[in-house]
């Protein structure tokens, strides 16, 4: 008791040593408010080189909109993309590609509740690139032109945006939001608004929310990159000063998520839910305030301990041998609402066992609130929390801009310090040690109560499925009073993951490219070890060991037993440690290593800081020599998968991609399908899969390893004769093979019916067998981003029959030369016959007289960019050189990619269009079950590809 009153004492002398101080502001970081309100922050940030970072932060959203503007926060987020000041119409994004921005990819928006943000990246290898990042700015903040014809154009466009988001899980949410939110104005606004009012509302109704919220007083401006701080800072006051403030401004009110005292329980199913779920929300019963003195910091810190040590408990559970559900957390945070923190989980868990998962969820808090944490939980707790700021600050000079543009755009909208990593990281060096036990067992006291608590249940509705009840989870709570827990018992931290071992292992020939910058060591055990030195991050070390041949050598009657089975391998853990040893052992440490089997090679990938490079070769020596056999893992790891999959094929878009590769792959014996069923599982062999495991992972010989990053030469050449010359050689060496197995071929049309809502998925596709020709690959995957600028140009701007969409194409040389070319869009059911004739005369176009030079020349400029930046990134490099191993291309395509996008021509692109898309047309549809059942002829014929749209 002495001994525990002492530490209190030391505790309390600390903390009020800081009690009082304000966080400090990164003095590298210029802000300041003009005389019309708005703000602006600036900081210099030489990472990516000649590029800047811009936001637009607008302190208003959804919450603010009147009952006739529901959704109009979002569709002002459009309008701005169509139509202002100096760019008319969809002038802007025309403009933008133009100099290298990739609109969706690069340039973006989003609207939520209280805010709206603007993103964009410009390149600066231009001159005037910097004027004009800050005119398009500036007409975003204050120059929409909002006409009549612009905003009746993009109502299709937010319709669209709106399709997608419907389905089963949207059905359940609209249930259970007014529980959730319950009273809150939050309930009301949910920002994709109401169908009716986005299909009716008047233009006036937008330009009033123009008007009444996108004002200098609610608004910043940031600027994080290549630049000259004074120079930016004086140019956003010759540009943004001249607006004035607004004469009569509207009140910008604050909505609260209100307490209550009972608890509320929403249960809802739903025929097509795909998963089953439960989540828990414990509101805080004081209003949020932003963190400002180093007080509420430390506070904040403490939470976040407390988080971590919660969810390390969650994790033992997760990865047990009976594990209560596939994924289960717990944190205090944020709500929907800036006002209010809860104390919050949630679980996904098998069908019909949401009550458990409740239980075992509140129960685990309940331990932690009763008899506390140990020491043993904090010290890893506080290693990986430090380890983290260590890793941050030790980067501190190679942060890309893109990392920090966020952190000033939330200090703008809700306040959130930014004293900056060297602050950060000295304060967390000095307070951690400082944190008692006595504090963190306190906060589960602050966060957990018996009132403003909110249950929601979520799963499919089936007969065999019986759901708990509101007075079942209500006595859920009350059983937890009295519980018959004990305290948290933790294993012994593991000290050691390789036994100590003698290494005899040499290099016996060496190599280095000049032209590449790597240096190859061959061993005496025949593996090699390529690595290139790099000064892109101060503190980063990525790596990769390749084997040629995967699952292509395995006979197909083995691999049909073992493929579902390959990624569980890993749940057994390694070196003799489970999953949880390792997770403990691995605290406070900057490394990962997993091992694979994929289709055509097998492997290791990680990353590692410098300090933690020997650990990572622990990892590394382990996955080959040390793979743990348990037959308990492997059935656990079917009772997680199977929770998350036995629902899949209720979604339409899952069961479109299922049904269709399951055609195409008819004839093929070795596909059993996307995912397995429980027939599939029945018919694994675990031990077989482990057996090949160690087969493919006993000849390291056959072996090539790649380390690329800020690399110590000695120490990584120490590392790699003590672990990677141990390992093991034996056998002959062995490469991939072609199966022989090819998909259906022929022109066809497939039409698959499913789900209740009007959402239908377009995929036109082009593909086959063709030797590969270097020069018609890259002119394929040119021709599919071109394709994409002119599908979105015509579909969505022209047609506004699409919100997001695109095409791909290129060649692929292994295990055989093939081609492929796809356009893909989501769509209504009654626009698939109108919009895939219109990509098809699109595609058309470009047969016939090639893409526009404007097109072609955007798309290197969006090339040129992403080029430059990816020039600087260590994974970038690790891929690039470790492609001529996979494929036998040229090991010199990293070095060599602008020289052949600057060689690309029109005629190119058409010459291509030509030879692979007059021929082998495949279309393949999805549509609703009900009222759609006559699909047009037209003639049209595709292969599913997925390609991600647009988020705006």
């Amino acid at each position: 008791m002495k001994k525990r009153l002492i530490s209190l004492m030391i505790v309390s002398l600390i903390s009020s040593s800081f009690f009082g101080q304000n966080i400090p502001v990164d003095p590298s970081v210029k802000i300041g408010t003009l005389s019309n309100g708005m703000k602006y922050y600036i900081k210099k940030n030489a990472l990516p080189e000649k590029k800047v970072d811009f936001r637009l932060a607008i302190n208003a959203g959804s919450i603010l909109e009147d009952e006739n503007q529901r959704g109009l926060a979002h569709i002002m987020e459009h309008m701005n993309f169509n139509g202002t000041k100096n760019f008319p119409d969809n002038k802007l994004v025309d403009f933008l590609q133009s100099i290298g921005v990739k609109f969706g990819q690069h340039l973006n928006a989003y609207t939520s509740f209280d805010e709206t943000v603007y993103m964009l990246p410009v390149p600066l290898d231009k001159p005037g690139n910097l004027d004009a990042g800050l005119k398009v700015m500036e007409d975003w903040a204050f120059n929409a032109t909002l006409s009549d014809k612009q905003i009746n154009k993009e109502r299709g466009v937010v319709l669209e945006e709106l399709r997608l988001g419907l389905g089963a899980d949207k059905r359940m949410q609209d249930k259970y939001l007014p529980k959730q939110l319950y009273k809150s104005q939050y309930a009301e606004r949910l920002p994709m608004g109401k169908k009716e009012i986005i299909e009716s509302f008047t233009p006036d109704a937008i330009r009033k929310f123009h008007h009444d919220w996108y004002r200098p007083d609610l608004m910043a401006i940031v600027v994080v990159g290549d630049i000259n701080v004074e120079e930016v800072e004086k140019k956003i006051k010759n540009n943004f000063e001249k607006y004035k403030k607004a004469a009569h401004p509207k009140e910008r009110k604050i909505f609260d998520l209100p307490n209550h005292k009972e608890t509320l329980v929403a249960i809802e199913t739903d025929p097509d839910a795909t998963s089953s779920g439960v989540q828990f929300i414990i509101k805080d019963s004081e209003t949020y305030q932003p963190d400002t003195t180093v007080e509420q910091y430390n506070q904040r810190v403490i939470e976040g301990l407390v988080n971590m040590m919660l969810n390390s408990r969650l994790g033992e559970l997760i990865n047990s041998t009976n594990p209560p559900f596939t994924y289960g957390s717990v944190y205090h945070g944020g709500t929907y609402a800036r006002t209010k923190e809860a104390f919050q989980g949630s679980a996904i868990t098998k069908d019909g066992d949401q009550l458990n998962a409740l239980k075992v969820l509140l129960e685990e808090v309940e331990r932690a609130k009763r008899f506390g944490f140990t020491p043993a939980e904090l010290d890893r707790a506080k290693e990986q929390v430090l380890a983290s700021y260590e890793w941050a600050y030790n980067n501190k000079d190679k942060n890309e801009s893109g990392a920090l543009v966020g952190e000033y755009v939330g200090n703008f909208l809700r306040k959130e310090p930014i004293p900056g990593i060297v602050w950060e990281y000295d304060h967390i060096k000095k307070f951690l040690p400082t944190v008692a036990l006595e504090q963190t067992n306190g906060v589960i006291e602050k966060l957990v109560k018996d009132d403003s608590r909110v249950v929601v249940i979520t799963g499919p509705k089936k007969d065999h499925i019986t759901m708990p009840t509101e007075s079942m989870v209500l006595k859920t709570f009350e059983n937890l009073k009295l519980a018959n827990l004990k305290p948290y018992e933790g294993k012994t931290r593991v000290e050691s993951l390789i036994k100590p071992f003698k290494s005899e292992g040499k290099i016996t020939h060496t190599t280095t490219d000049t032209k590449l910058g790597t240096t190859t060591w061959t061993l005496s055990n025949g593996a090699k070890v390529t690595f290139k030195k790099t000064d892109f991050k101060d503190d980063e070390i990525v790596f990769a060991a390749v084997s040629l041949g995967g699952s292509s050598i395995i006979p197909d009657a083995d691999y049909n037993k073992t493929q579902f089975a390959f990624d569980a391998l890993l749940e057994a853990g390694i070196g003799g440690l489970s999953k949880t040893d390792l997770t403990h052992y691995l605290a406070g440490k900057q490394v990962s290593a997993s091992s694979y089997i994929g289709g055509l090679t097998e492997g290791i990938s990680g990353t590692s800081s410098k300090k933690d490079l020997k650990t990572a070769m622990e990892l590394i020596y382990a996955c080959f020599t040390g793979l743990n056999y348990n037959p308990d893992s492997f059935n656990a790891y079917k009772t997680k998968k199977s929770a998350m999959l036995t629902n899949l094929a209720s979604d339409p878009e899952y069961y479109f991609s299922s049904e269709y590769a399951k055609f195409v792959n008819q004839k093929n014996p070795r596909f059993l399908g996307l995912e397995p069923t429980e027939k599939d599982w029945i018919n694994t062999d675990y031990k077989k899969a482990y057996d090949i495991y160690q087969q493919k992972f006993a000849n390291a010989g056959n072996f090539q390893f790649y380390f690329v990053g800020n690399i110590d030469e000695t120490q990584l050449k120490n590392e790699v004769l003590h672990y990677i010359a141990s390992l093991p050689a034996s056998g002959q060496p062995s490469t991939f093979k072609d199966t022989g197995y090819r998909p259906v071929e022929g022109d066809y049309k497939k039409v698959y019916k499913k789900g209740k809502e009007p959402k239908s998925l377009v995929n036109i596709s082009y593909s086959g067998e063709a030797p590969y020709n270097e020069k018609d690959a890259f002119a394929l995957s040119a021709l599919g981003e071109v394709a994409t600028i002119k599908v979105l140009e015509k579909l969505r701007e022209e047609e506004s029959g699409i919100y997001g969409g695109g095409a791909s194409g290129g060649m692929s040389k292994v295990p055989y030369s093939t081609y492929s070319f796809s356009i893909n869009f989501p769509c209504g059911p009654e626009n698939v016959d109108k919009l895939t004739k219109s990509a098809i005369a699109e595609l058309q176009k470009l047969i016939d007289k090639g893409p526009d030079q404007k097109d072609l020349d955007k798309y290197k400029e969006g090339e040129y960019n992403e080029y430059k930046t990816s020039l600087k990134d260590n994974g970038f490099w690790l891929q690039g050189i470790a492609q001529s191993q996979i494929d036998g291309s040229d090991q010199y395509d990293i070095l060599n990619y602008q020289d052949k996008v600057k060689a690309i021509t029109v005629k190119d692109l058409q010459d291509v269009a030509k030879k692979y898309l007059s021929k082998g047309r495949n279309i393949a549809i999805l549509m609703p079950e009900d009222g759609w059942e006559n699909v047009k002829n037209a003639d049209v014929r595709a292969k599913t590809n997925t390609n991600a749209g647009i988020k705006q």
